[in-house]
């Protein structure tokens, strides 16, 4: 059995294990694949592992020993299900590697907006803090997270760790689903226009779907307090960056911590990347070695219940 990752090195540069593919059969672990190098690299291959190395329709059906893709990830949007259900070959995610480590990223990205840390830091080591005639100062608003309203849309397992969090902060939690969930206590399902009214920070944890693809918008981010916080940890493409950039610049919206954007790497004129008050991480909330761990860990369980028959986290149905 040969297994073939194309772009296995943003998920273990090498701090990390490969021993659970390898218990499993031949493994091919490539750094990065180009497109037009998919078939030659995977063409003798029955199992084949993505991260963002875009499986499409052509690339599918040109590879006739393929029996099972896998994605390092939880999304799944680089593969065409469409083609690969068509050929009777599953698609399997790992949907819940990363939930803590995502919720924990967002209230990073908030509480640097919120107390500034770096910020000082900087302030103190070049020299501010021993040149100060006072005990203390600050070069910006401090902002208590308490008592404050928390939207979230999407509400899996990120958008569920995040309200945890939340609550333990003493924030005040509205949530926008696709569906009717139970909610725990201390939390309100609302619509999503109600949610972005109401909230002081709006965290995204949906997934990209066509209604979620570029539903932050001029029209949605007008409905948007201008002291508010947008956080962004699902996929860049939620957000229509112009109309986000424009906000930010024209102190229609307080801030945005952005951990993806709708291309990545971006494009040098990205307007966000030099839009006022904008954090962006480059694509990190996942990325612990804890996560990356656990990631190899449950895409090799997903591959081992291929070979057994069992068949489990397919999401080509």
């Amino acid at each position: 059995m040969h297994i073939c990752v194309l772009d296995g090195y943003t998920t273990n540069p090498g701090d990390v294990s490969w021993e659970p593919f390898e218990a499993l059969g031949k493994v091919t672990v490539h750094e990065f694949t180009n497109p037009e190098e998919i078939v030659r690299k995977a063409g003798d291959a029955e199992i084949l592992v993505t991260n963002k190395t875009v499986l499409s329709a052509q690339t599918i059906h040109a590879l006739p020993k393929l029996r099972y893709i896998g994605t390092l990830s939880t999304g799944f949007n680089v593969v065409d299900c469409r083609a690969a259900k068509q050929r009777g070959i599953p698609v399997c995610n790992v949907p819940t590697y990363c939930t803590s480590a995502v919720a924990q990223f967002t209230f990073a990205m908030l509480f640097n907006i919120t107390n500034r840390v770096e910020l000082h830091n900087e302030s103190v080591h070049r020299g501010d803090w021993v040149s100060s005639r006072h005990f203390c100062y600050w070069h910006a608003d401090l902002i208590d997270v308490a008592g404050r309203t928390l939207g979230i849309i999407g509400f899996g397992n990120i958008g569920r760790a995040v309200a945890k969090i939340a609550r333990a902060l003493d924030m005040n939690v509205l949530v926008s689903s696709r569906s009717e969930k139970p909610m725990p206590q201390g939390c309100r399902q609302v619509s999503r226009e109600t949610l972005l009214r109401e909230s002081d920070v709006v965290t995204i944890h949906c997934p990209l779907t066509p209604d979620t693809e570029r539903m932050i918008n001029k029209e949605a981010l007008a409905l948007m307090k201008p002291t508010a916080i947008l956080l962004n940890t699902s996929r860049g493409q939620v957000i229509d960056e112009q109309a986000l950039a424009d906000a930010l610049n024209q102190n229609k919206l307080y801030a945005a911590a952005l951990d993806v954007l709708s291309k990545e790497p971006p494009a040098a004129d990205n307007p966000l990347l030099t839009a006022k008050n904008c954090v962006i991480t480059p694509h990190i909330a996942w990325a612990s070695r804890d996560a990356r761990s656990r990631l190899i860990q449950i895409a090799a369980e997903n591959i081992k219940a291929f070979l057994d028959g069992n068949i489990q986290n397919n999401v080509a149905i």
